[in-house]
């Protein structure tokens, strides 16, 4: 079966999706912590600036508060601290990247509606069980604002549209490419998934020969301090330059396929709570710790939906209200017998347009949750209400559905996703380094 092309609407916002999901982790383990710190969490009462970022500062309190936040999530994982001076060393790092890109977003026109915020703050409160009254409060007895969470995601947003524009939309998936991967889990039989975490240390971009044998001197001990019985996690937090740092370096499960090659070469001989030895990639030097491993199942049989839709997008031109309105109207004509694939040829912006808004046949987890949802409680020849998503305003309308064998189509979507992911992941990488390396960065003492 050839696979369809997703229009942009349809993509799995996987960025979008994770930058969410640890929103709401964060916040879940705000409320679900302690109120007290550690004696050497305290806020030191004087400020000054710790970092300059091109032109932009980070001073020693906004270190402080991102201390304490980090504190209460590694406590609350009973991952056990690392000292002070090297967390705080490690986060000051991470700030200063955060902040190089989301002054590249900002600097390349990027932009964030301040409704899709709002939608975000309100889907944050909803998966804590919680109103917006209740995620205030929550947030005010963790001594924080609504305003401060508002800018949080803000800037999480930022760097997650930079991510999809300069790298996600950049990579592209061959069909010999996905028939190679398709072959190679043929010869190796079933495919494995990993559960695993890793620490990088990474090597600027041009880097002498002395800055690599020094880098590799740090990711050797770090090794050695592992094979003498050290924690994993808190390594990671006190030195892994990795996004999930402070995250213990959990990776999570992950399929053979959707990991650089590197990766999974690495763990394939490993036993659960082994260590790999150093691997050396163009990002720096990688270790990795296995903690469990299972097969997957390929074959998949699947309840598919034929639909069709109209998209009205929202921007500075158009605004929310404006247009659900104009979808009213046009449900309006279709209830009186207009058609809907002319008015969609006529009114939608999505490039199914064309073709009367004709999505195809879709499978389940195809479409962003919002619009999968509204699609599900629809029958056959009903056609919705204005339906809102990350992506505008849409009517819907149900057209039949089957159940289908779809395993044939799930390995080369599988295999697409796969490859996307593993180019991903290696060209995010190096997206930050070279946006951090370009970036003037100047460190200060921290006391």
């Amino acid at each position: 079966m050839k696979l369809f092309k997703h229009p942009e609407w349809r993509r799995p916002q996987r960025v979008l999706a994770q930058t969410f999901h640890k929103l709401t982790l964060g916040l879940s383990l705000l409320i679900a912590a302690s109120t007290l710190l550690p004696a050497h969490a305290a806020v030191q009462t004087l400020d000054h600036i710790v970092a300059i970022v091109n032109d932009e500062v980070i001073t020693r309190q906004e270190l402080a508060r991102r201390y304490q936040e980090v504190v209460r999530n590694l406590s609350r994982q009973n991952t056990p601290l690392p000292s002070r001076e090297a967390l705080e060393k490690q986060l000051l790092e991470r700030m200063v990247t955060e902040l190089a890109l989301q002054q590249h977003a900002r600097s390349t026109g990027i932009r964030v509606d301040p409704a899709q915020v709002e939608r975000a703050l309100q889907r944050i409160a909803a998966q804590n069980k919680l109103d917006l009254a209740g995620l205030v409060a929550a947030l005010e007895k963790e001594g924080q604002s609504l305003d401060s969470m508002r800018n949080t995601i803000r800037n999480e947003l930022l760097i997650a549209r930079a991510r999809e524009r300069d790298v996600d939309n950049r990579i592209s998936v061959s069909d010999a490419e996905i028939e190679g991967y398709l072959q190679t889990q043929v010869q190796q039989g079933m495919e494995t998934e990993y559960d695993f975490a890793h620490i990088l240390v990474t090597v600027p971009e041009n880097a002498s020969p002395e800055q690599i044998q020094a880098r590799r001197a740090r990711a050797e001990d770090i090794l050695a301090q592992l094979a003498a019985g050290a924690d994993f996690a808190q390594l990671s937090a006190s030195h892994s330059d990795a996004a999930n740092a402070l995250q213990g370096g959990a990776f999570g499960w992950r399929a053979s396929g959707k990991i650089p090659v590197l990766f999974a070469d690495a763990l394939k001989p490993l036993q659960p709570g082994q260590v790999s030895p150093l691997l050396k990639s163009s990002n720096g030097f990688h270790i990795l710790k296995l903690n469990d491993k299972r097969g997957l199942d390929a074959t998949l049989s699947v309840t598919q939906t034929h639909a069709r839709h109209i998209l009205i997008k929202t921007n500075e031109l158009t605004a929310e209200a404006d247009a659900r309105n104009r979808l009213l109207q046009l449900k309006e004509r279709i209830d009186n017998g207009v058609k809907f694939d002319e008015l969609a040829r006529l009114h939608s912006e999505d490039a199914s347009a064309s073709k009367g808004g004709d999505l195809g046949w879709i499978n389940p987890g195809d479409t962003v949750p919002d619009f999968e949802k509204a699609m599900n409680a629809l029958q056959p020849g009903e056609v919705s209400a204005p339906v809102q998503s990350p992506f505008g305003w849409h009517l819907i309308q149900v057209l039949e559905r089957r159940d289908q064998d779809v395993t044939q189509e799930r390995q080369k979507l599988m295999a697409r996703q796969a490859i996307r992911e593993r180019k991903g992941e290696e060209a995010f990488q190096d997206w930050v380094r070279q946006i951090r390396d370009s970036a003037y960065v100047e460190l200060r003492p921290l006391d």
